[in-house]
């Protein structure tokens, strides 16, 4: 796209809006009808902007423009189903395949501790015997770990997996106040425990065990939490280096990318409880149990994938201060 030239052809058409919104208390019957309209047409600017140029200065402003415009347009929101529609297709998968590179690099890293920790405890009776006595381990690893999965009620049970893994989750979430900076603490000492119990059922030769009762739901519900811990890094490093845009303008863009992945997770967490409440603990083969989680994970990866990519293209970024209204008529 050449930048200059569709500047040139529209700058009349956005300056113009700009002085019906300055003016939008004063302004006629004719007037009303001719912000609405330049709205319309400035929005559909802005969203060719973002799916062919880089000018980040540019869209900002612009977005800037459309914004005070919508908030002059005394209009009727779009009905609750269209919106509803529109968060599960546009904002909740748009804001999670825009954060991937964040997403994949916390599970990385997540699995890396992970993986360190367990081969340390697994390798070093040292390490078992500070942990605990062989008593309290040949409970845990013989019988604690897989009772935790079906010693409650199935609804009981996975209504506190879904409190649990969505507390995590939200502390991730409400991290973000502080610019992400506690999350990666709390991601690593989630990691380590995980790390201790697996080196302890490795140790003892129970690592299908250990597999066959964390991935059916164990998937899901890690995609989740390092989602969670994604977008809110992701808010922290957009105001340190927020590059050629105000900073109060990203990092507002990006608190609200927060909050759309607050509400997606819930039911993402939702789904991961159930899997692990009436799944993880049934009668069903081990390889039934875990195809029936990675089922889940791929389901939501392709979800995520599919309508992330399709928002993306048409240069929608998920934030809800973009979502369209319904204009009204006179």
């Amino acid at each position: 796209m050449d930048v200059d030239a569709f500047v040139l052809t529209h700058r009349d058409t956005w300056d113009r809006l700009d002085q019906l919104v300055k003016n939008r208390r004063r302004l006629t019957g004719a007037e009303v009808d001719e912000l609405v309209e330049l709205y319309q047409r400035v929005s559909t600017h802005l969203s060719t902007l973002r799916s062919g140029s880089s000018d980040s200065a540019l869209v900002g402003r612009l977005s800037s423009l459309v914004a005070r415009a919508r908030a002059a347009v005394t209009g009727a929101h779009a009905p609750l189903s269209k919106e509803f529609t529109r968060f599960w297709t546009v904002s909740f998968p748009v804001v999670a395949y825009r954060a991937w590179r964040w997403w994949l690099a916390t599970a990385v890293v997540f699995f890396a501790v992970t993986a360190v920790v367990a081969m340390w405890v697994a390798g070093s009776p040292e390490v078992q015997s500070s942990i605990g006595t062989p008593s309290e381990l040949s409970e845990l690893v013989n019988h604690d770990f897989a009772s935790y999965y079906s010693e409650h009620s199935a609804a009981a049970f996975g209504l506190h997996v879904w409190v649990n893994n969505s507390w995590v989750a939200a502390k991730c979430i409400a991290f973000s106040v502080l610019l992400g900076v506690p999350i990666p603490f709390v991601l690593f000492a989630n990691a380590a425990n995980l790390g201790v119990v697996s080196g302890l059922m490795i140790s003892v030769g129970k690592s299908d065990v250990l597999l066959g009762l964390l991935i059916p739901h164990g998937l899901l519900e890690m995609t989740a939490v390092f989602l969670a811990g994604a977008v809110g890094m992701r808010l922290g490093w957009a105001v340190v280096a927020p590059g050629d845009r105000p900073r109060g303008q990203v990092l507002a863009e990006q608190g609200r990318a927060v909050v759309s992945v607050a509400v997606g997770l819930i039911v993402v967490l939702l789904v991961s409880g159930v899997i692990e409440a009436f799944v993880t603990p049934s009668p069903l083969p081990t390889f039934l149990r875990i195809g029936i989680g990675i089922l889940a994970e791929a389901g939501f990866l392709a979800y995520v994938g599919y309508f992330g990519r399709r928002a993306v293209r048409a240069g929608d970024t998920g934030d809800i201060a973009d979502a369209p209204d319904v204009v009204p008529t006179r």
